[in-house]
């Protein structure tokens, strides 16, 4: 339920009081009435100041029970005015339908009390204007009212909406930070156990072949901890640490995950136009998984370039998925591949996996 506004009400009860204490000095009627009409006037301030924990309804009727008081304590009648806020608030408390009705109430009971005190107001002038004056008070009022309660309304659609908005943006951002972490960090880790592994295993039968492991292994850990900086660098911005050519860094990263019984081929054809980021990370992700749960021996990786775009192909003889659901890492793949317009198709069975990824330009 929309909330009144507090400055409405307090700017009415400034006037009226400045008014009926000017009028009270002008005529000497200063005395207890006056004090008690300031008094009521200072306890509907209050009253409308504060948030009340009991029912709205309760705080409906002391205000207008207030209303009444200050009316019957003013000796100017200047108070009457105040009775505009009756179908005001009731419209924040109750409704627009109730606050439509306590307005229409108002002018009948002001006709009722000038038929009761005043005989033959109904051609006085005086009387018939105070009448409409206070209807299109009433109506303003209302108006008023619900302009208030609708812009309160735009204003928390709209808060609610930035919220959503705030929100989505973190978990995006999140999202890319973990695929990123994953694509980046985690390939490499993935490739320095693999390299330790073939190390130790060829520790004492090959002792080159060992070497050329922990060199392989070493240059995975600078090219992680190269990524890294580039990333605290840039905050995460869109410029991540793209490779120079895709085809050199394509070849670097056949060069050191191959060997160990496993033979990596690298195929490429076309010119290339651009360095193509996501297709670095397909690669990534493609020979990562084919090296360290595949088991496949024979690994191959083919790259078209052609006037729209380029597709990658990384297929294996492993044992493929098995039945086992895709990863976050085939799932963050695929959100990067279709977030820069391009498709990913992934084919196992027990003979192999192939992964084919298009991109354009």
């Amino acid at each position: 339920m929309p909330r009144p506004v507090p400055w409405i009400s307090a700017l009415l009860y400034g006037v009226v009081l400045a008014g009926g204490l000017y009028y009270a000095a002008v005529s000497s009627a200063l005395g207890g009435r006056t004090a008690a009409f300031a008094a009521l006037l200072c306890a509907l301030a209050i009253l409308d100041g504060r948030v009340w924990r009991c029912p709205v309804g309760a705080v409906f009727v002391l205000r207008a029970a207030l209303l009444c008081a200050v009316a019957v304590a003013d000796t100017s009648g200047l108070s009457r005015v105040l009775f505009v806020l009756i179908p005001f608030l009731g419209f924040f408390a109750f409704g627009p339908a109730a606050g439509v009705a306590l307005g229409a109430g108002c002018v009948v009971l002001l006709a009722g009390a000038f038929t009761l005190w005043v005989p033959g107001w109904e051609v006085r002038a005086e009387y018939i204007g105070d009448l409409v004056m206070f209807a299109l008070g009433i109506v303003l009022a209302l108006v008023t009212a619900a302009v208030a309660a609708r812009e309160q309304q735009a204003r928390e659609r709209l808060e609610s909406t930035l919220a959503q908005v705030a929100q989505l943006s973190a978990a995006r951002e999140r999202n890319r930070l973990a695929r990123e972490i994953h694509d980046s960090l985690g390939h490499h880790l993935t490739a320095i156990g693999i390299q330790l592994e073939k190390a130790e295993a060829f520790a004492a039968l090959d002792p080159a072949s060992s070497a050329q492991a922990v060199s392989h292994a070493r240059w995975s850990a600078n090219r992680a901890l190269e990524e890294v900086r580039v990333s605290v660098h840039t905050l995460g911005a869109r410029a991540e640490s793209q490779p120079v050519g895709l085809s050199q860094a394509l070849a670097d990263l056949v060069h050191h995950l191959g060997g160990g019984g496993r033979r990596i081929s690298l195929e490429v054809s076309g010119t290339e136009r651009r360095p193509l980021l996501v297709l670095y990370r397909a690669a990534q992700e493609g020979l990562t998984n084919a090296c360290r749960h595949s088991g496949a021996t024979e690994i191959g990786v083919t790259v078209h370039y052609d006037g729209q775009g380029a597709r990658l192909c990384v297929t294996d003889n492993g044992r493929g998925l098995d039945g086992a659901r895709e990863g976050f890492g085939l799932t963050g793949l695929r959100e990067r591949v279709g977030s820069a317009g391009g498709t990913v198709v992934l084919e196992s069975s027990d003979a192999g996996t192939t992964l084919r990824v298009k991109a354009p330009w």
